[in-house]
């Protein structure tokens, strides 16, 4: 398994940071497009929220962002250093009591754009798991067929 990680402090204008980090893991492991755009919105958000909620702007905090990559899936783990959360009792942004509200659509957007989302460490470590499609026979075919 490789594995890339980066440390950040908490600051807004890092994200880009995150979302160079994202782009270059883009082409270093070629990740398909269709899954790019899913793994930018959902890493920077985590990353934002980290930031955000997480260690409350406080520049002297970091926000810890590793990528694991394995040959049938991607994990982003983004770690704060804040008092955590109880991720288990959000509000739920669909309901109609809540569409007015501004925020709270973090954490639900995250949910359906990763496969899989699990939290620890009381909600300061967000594991983040991304499936990788397995090339079709076909083309797996072509490639071996080129490559004789």
């Amino acid at each position: 398994m490789k594995q890339v990680k980066i440390q950040i402090p908490s600051l807004v204008e890092n994200i880009r940071v995150v979302e160079s980090f994202i782009d270059n893991s883009k082409d270093t492991f070629q990740i398909e497009d269709d899954i790019y755009g899913n793994i930018m919105v959902a890493v920077t958000e985590a990353v934002n929220n980290a930031i955000r909620h997480g260690n409350k702007f406080d520049k002297d905090k970091n926000v810890y962002l590793s990528l694991y990559v394995e040959p049938q899936q991607l994990k982003f783990e983004i770690e704060d250093e804040g008092t955590g959360f109880n991720y288990d009792n959000l509000d739920d942004p669909t309901a109609p009591e809540n569409l007015e509200n501004p925020g709270g659509r973090g954490i639900f957007l995250i949910r359906h754009l990763a496969d899989e989302v699990e939290f620890s460490k009381e909600g300061r470590c967000l594991l983040l798991t991304f499936q990788l499609a397995p090339a079709p026979a076909d083309e797996t075919a072509a490639a071996d067929h080129l490559a004789a």
